[in-house]
């Protein structure tokens, strides 16, 4: 996929330095740091933040049914 970046000219040369350097393009240069930078964080999940109606759920209202669940909704309003 394409796309524009627009960094700072310093930034920039040395990407190209450095890809030279290594015989690379600056492609494979900027793929290969966006990869290692990735892996190296760890994947933070935020935790579910369940939001309840007053009374709670009907107990065959199963939460994973988005059709009968937006209807129920739709008729608590």
């Amino acid at each position: 996929m394409k796309t524009t970046l627009e960094l700072p000219d310093e930034l920039l040369i040395a990407a190209k330095r450095a890809a030279l350097e290594r015989r690379w393009t600056l492609r494979r240069l900027v793929e290969v740091a966006l990869r290692q930078e990735l892996a190296a964080r760890p994947k933070r999940r935020r935790p579910a933040r369940w939001i309840t109606a007053p009374g709670g759920l009907p107990a065959d209202l199963g939460l994973a049914d988005r059709e009968r669940m937006r209807e129920w909704i739709e008729r608590q309003g």
